[in-house]
């Protein structure tokens, strides 16, 4: 679920930082770049696990940045394909749930994905897993496991004004995990536990 990823950049340290250890500033300014952001293709990045290596800082002419290379690893959250993850239900509609973790909100489980025999309940807002006559609701807010199918990826490259507001009604999360509770096990964690 989560992976260590290696990363080179070049830091640009501030002059109202340089009261700061240069470890500090280069620290704050990673934070402030990387964290809780979407990477393409690598994940979401949660946190600065370590500096490998910095270079000399060289002050920029004209600007009084100083700038610095450094090499860094970050704790990345990219689940693998078929791993089995905790989340709790967000939202429900007749396509499918959406589920949230702490941290991350976009993961999906289409309806052809959720155990046989489940059916949405319009009244409740709510999907039910009818089985051998019982009634197993999926309630908003409840832990559930699912099994991690597939990821998209969307890129967010800028637009100009007048494109973005074309694209406002078709905007994509950077980042999207369709996600499957068909497997025995999985689904509502208090079904299994008991």
């Amino acid at each position: 679920m989560f992976i260590l990823v290696k990363f080179a950049d070049l830091v640009e340290i501030a002059p109202q930082d340089f009261d700061k250890l240069s470890n500090d500033a280069i620290q704050d300014n990673i934070h402030k770049k990387y964290c809780n952001k979407v990477i393409q293709k690598i994940g979401l990045c949660i946190s600065l696990w370590d500096i490998l290596w910095t270079s000399e800082g060289l002050i920029g002419h004209g600007t009084g940045l100083t700038n610095v290379n450094v090499e860094f690893r970050m704790v990345v959250f990219h689940p693998f394909q078929n791993e089995i993850i905790l989340a709790r239900i967000a939202t429900q509609t007749p396509e499918g749930i959406h589920l949230a973790m702490d941290f991350f909100e976009d993961i999906f489980v289409p309806q052809s994905e959720l155990p046989d025999n489940s059916e949405f309940e319009p009244t409740e807002g709510v999907w039910v897993w009818k089985e051998e006559d019982q009634e197993l609701y999926f309630d908003h807010n409840e832990m559930v496991r699912f099994q991690v199918l597939a990821e998209e990826w969307h890129d967010q490259t800028p637009m100009g004004p007048v494109e973005a507001e074309a694209a406002a009604d078709q905007l994509q999360p950077p980042y999207r995990i369709t996600g499957s509770m068909k497997a025995p096990g999985l689904g509502c964690c208090l079904w299994w536990d008991e």
